[in-house]
């Protein structure tokens, strides 16, 4: 008798069970470890199922709002730890380390059955199905890579462009849950002079220059992501507009750079990764330890009426105020308007509105689309 795949025991089995019926029937732990999937591991996927179907209900007027690329599952049932977004018509799917009692073979079978009903409630291909397991964090890394497939695709959001690497990274490019920030970006950039500093592949950057900023500069330390940026740029007609890419490690960058009254930024967009390393500089970066640093070489280069948009998504991260009133600078946090509203996690990023406090009280106005 041969070995029935993880599909073929959810199409003949699957439909019927329950939490409660599974537990009943479910074999002794002392069963033969290569059985395939157990009645328990087909219950969880149709109990996963269920949760993801009633959250795309909860999600289904977002495409006719424009909005294609959004969260639609994080970790809502906890047997099935998956964090799981929409990109168009491809879904991206992270595991996050869970200890269970399934064999290797049985839990490589249940994660085919979780791509299945993934397919089957979003209504895509199989092959459109990118599922990576997420570790927890032990190495030196801030990007995990898995891969050199290249897979890549083009989504919009807000009526631009961005390329997005669905199967060689955890990140894939763009950052979802910043598409609020962005949106605020693009209402007040134009006409500005903008810095956006570990610029990534360059999103916040796209948004600006499509906004009408006067000039932008992207500084990051790696060529994989200011060649990504171009790509975007490109991909919006917005290349050959003045927007500067710059290879450095950001506080070697801002030590460098001038402070004359002509080399000011209106707007800064600042993302730094928690943490990171590169054999091209000597100290690691750590945000919470080096942010009273940073914000000492950012304050002389913010214009009189400028901004910056600081965030990070460091969970224990305190901004220190206190140090931030000794350089003249006033901070708003303004995580509630920026975090989108399908996000279970409400904190997964924090994000302030920093300026001189001589004009805190000519804030913009902060608005959020709850989209």
């Amino acid at each position: 008798m041969t070995e029935a795949t993880s599909v073929e025991v959810a199409e003949s089995v699957g439909a019927v069970f329950t939490p409660e019926r599974a537990r009943m029937i479910e074999p002794p732990s002392d069963a033969p470890a290569f059985g395939g999937l157990r009645p328990k591991d087909i219950a969880e996927a149709e109990e996963f199922a269920r949760c993801l179907s009633n959250n795309l209900r909860h999600l289904r007027k977002y495409p006719s709002r424009g909005i294609t690329n959004y969260r639609i599952y994080e970790r809502d049932y906890p047997e099935v730890p998956l964090i799981i977004d929409l990109y168009g018509d491809a879904v991206h799917a992270v595991e996050y380390e869970r200890e269970h009692s399934r064999t290797l073979a049985q839990h490589n079978q249940w994660l085919d059955l979780l791509r299945q009903k993934l397919c089957e409630e979003c209504g895509v291909r199989l092959d459109d199905v990118f599922l990576k397991p997420k570790h927890r964090q032990r190495g030196l890394t801030q990007f995990e890579k898995f891969g050199d497939r290249n897979v890549t695709r083009i989504v919009q959001e807000g009526g631009l462009k961005f390329e997005v690497n669905l199967s060689d990274y955890i990140d894939t490019g763009l950052f979802l849950d910043h598409r609020l920030t962005r949106a605020m970006v693009a209402k007040h950039a134009k006409g500005k002079r903008v810095l956006n500093l570990f610029c990534y592949t360059g999103s916040f950057t796209v948004y600006a220059g499509a906004a009408g900023a006067a000039a932008t500069t992207s500084v990051d330390l790696s060529n994989t992501y200011l060649d990504w940026c171009e790509r975007n740029l490109r991909l919006n007609g917005l290349w050959d507009g003045p927007h500067d890419l710059v290879r450095s490690d950001v506080m070697a960058y801002l030590q460098a750079h001038s402070r004359a009254q002509s080399d000011l930024y209106d707007m800064m967009i600042v993302d730094p990764p928690t943490f990171s390393n590169s054999t091209s500089t000597d100290e690691d970066w750590q945000v919470a330890q080096r942010q009273s640093e940073l914000f000492n070489l950012l304050a002389p280069l913010l214009s009189p009426t400028g901004v910056v948009y600081f965030s990070t998504n460091y969970r224990r991260f305190k901004l220190d105020e206190a140090h931030l009133a000794k350089l003249g600078l006033s901070a708003r946090e303004i995580s509630k308007q920026t975090v989108a509203p399908e996000y279970r996690n409400e904190r997964i990023h924090r994000c302030w509105l920093l300026r001189h406090a001589a004009v805190q009280g000519q804030q913009p106005v902060i608005e959020s689309s709850g989209q």
